[in-house]
């Protein structure tokens, strides 16, 4: 008996040597790997489980290698189809602009700075459906959706008739869901188009035996490109819970999306295609009308697309956004829905507030997690000692991802403040290098404070011992959420 013991000891210590090994050569982030190996060390197996089902870094691997080189190949197509846009740019724009660009987005080939571009902002689901709708009901050629949430309901319904008879006209109708997000529309939805001769399929499907990795690694965009000429992106998934119109069994959700038109749809549309095309196994050709409104001058917005997900070779979007926070000179407005930030986010943020940058953050009063609640709670105090003013929604639940900056820079996307939109989910921002585009969205971010509490920081600060104790173990394991 004694020797069964020691044999289970020497393979659970090689087991748990080898995971280490695991943890620290295969996770780049410094705060996920200690959270790693404490759930290694102090949750025996189910440790183990945790890392192995969740945590292996797919980035290295390149699990998604076929859709790096295919997404490569596109982008290239899309930037030099650009290049006049470019060039224009450049030649009036940057000079003006010069502090404001992340530099590193704009020397890329993933990522054109595009000029002329018109831009509309969508506050909540009531402004969205509508637009988005309409700019279907008027689709000549092509239709392209992508979602991370499907369901089915009323402005589902609405959605699945009207695709119907845009595909009985001639239009091409292609549509991606995500496979867990949207898992309830599978029998239903998808079912009833597929039978009209829609194409519509999951992104990275969920397979039992893969059941955890795939999980972890979601598509998390909210796309949707007309005619090549119209796009759509931002915070609001396809679901009657989105709309307070029809939320019935919601409370009252704060939402924003945005409506792009010129030559910046086309890189929308290239994020699209490289992601039907890894989850169709397609290789869509590229024709003119999928890329219609490239060299359109629609307006005088210019607007640059930060694109991420674990076929990127670098965190694109935290990159944009600490570039971003850096150049701020007088006020940084954000709003998210999850605040669970890396060390090199919550630097930023607190450093650029102790410059004397007026710095306020729009979170939920109580997020629809409890844990995630508690996770973001444990960053408060560091924020609130460097002078960050926190605010907390209690209308109902803020779900946008929005940041204003200095009356110059808006970003209205799909990225949480999260470790998991910036390392795990495919995500996509919209940047609008444009003043009046930016007033407006610090005009909402004004309006919203309105039906906010803010943060006591002496109250913040003397509050239950014990409370705060679990809020810093929860922020100790936000890394693995």
């Amino acid at each position: 008996m004694t020797w069964w013991l020691i044999t289970i000891e020497i393979i659970y210590i090689i087991l748990i040597i080898f995971t280490s090994y695991r943890i620290i050569v295969d996770t780049r982030s410094s705060s996920k790997t200690l959270a790693y190996l404490l759930a290694v060390f102090f949750l025996p197996v189910i440790g183990m489980i945790i890392y192995f089902s969740v945590g292996i870094n797919y980035k290295k691997r390149q699990i998604y290698s076929k859709k790096v080189i295919s997404g490569h190949i596109l982008q290239t197509i899309v930037y030099k189809m650009h290049e006049r846009s470019i060039e224009s740019y450049q030649d009036t724009k940057v000079k003006e602009l010069d502090t404001r660009i992340p530099q590193f987005l704009f020397q890329s080939n993933n990522n054109p700075l595009t000029s002329n571009n018109k831009v509309e902002i969508l506050r909540n689901g009531e402004e969205k459906f509508p637009s988005v709708l309409q700019a279907i009901k008027d689709a000549k050629h092509t239709i392209h959706l992508e979602y991370y949430i499907m369901e089915d309901g009323v402005l589902s319904r609405q959605l699945e008739d009207l695709l119907i008879k845009k595909a009985e006209e001639g239009v091409k109708v292609r549509v991606i869901y995500d496979d867990f997000g949207s898992s309830s529309i599978r029998k239903t939805v998808v079912q009833r188009l597929r039978n009209k001769g829609i194409e519509i399929y999951p992104f990275y499907k969920v397979k039992l035996i893969y059941l955890a990795n795939r999980m972890n690694y979601r598509n998390h965009r909210k796309i949707a490109v007309i005619d090549g000429k119209i796009g759509f992106t931002g915070g609001i998934n396809w679901s009657d819970r989105y709309s307070n119109e029809h939320n019935q069994e919601y409370y009252y959700w704060r939402d924003t999306h945005i409506r792009l038109e010129g030559p910046i749809v086309a890189s929308l549309q290239a994020v699209f295609l490289a992601d039907w095309n890894f989850c169709v196994n397609q290789n869509v050709e590229i024709q003119p009308e999928l890329f219609s409104g490239i060299n359109e001058k629609v307006g005088d917005k210019s607007v640059q697309l930060a694109a991420d997900g674990p076929d990127y070779a670098m965190p694109t979007i935290l990159y944009s956004l600490l570039q971003a926070i850096h150049s701020a000179k007088e006020y940084i407005y954000a709003t998210t829905p999850y605040y669970i930030p890396d060390e090199s986010l919550q630097n930023a943020l607190c450093v650029i507030a102790k410059s004397g940058v007026d710095v306020r953050l729009l979170v939920p009063y109580k997020s629809d997690s409890r844990f995630v609640n508690a996770a973001s709670r444990s960053y408060y105090k560091e924020l609130l000692n460097a002078g960050v003013r926190i605010y907390r929604y209690k209308k109902g639940f803020v779900h946008a991802k929005t940041i204003a900056i200095d009356d110059q820079i808006a970003i209205i996307g799909t990225a949480n403040l999260d470790y998991r939109s910036f390392d795990l989910n495919f995500e996509v921002n919209t940047i609008v290098y444009n003043s009046e585009t930016t007033q407006e969205l610090r005009q909402h971010f004004e309006e919203d404070l309105l039906d906010a509490e803010e943060l006591n920081k002496e109250k913040w600060m003397n509050r239950n011992k014990i409370r705060t104790f679990f809020e810093k173990i929860a922020g100790l394991l936000s890394p693995l959420l």
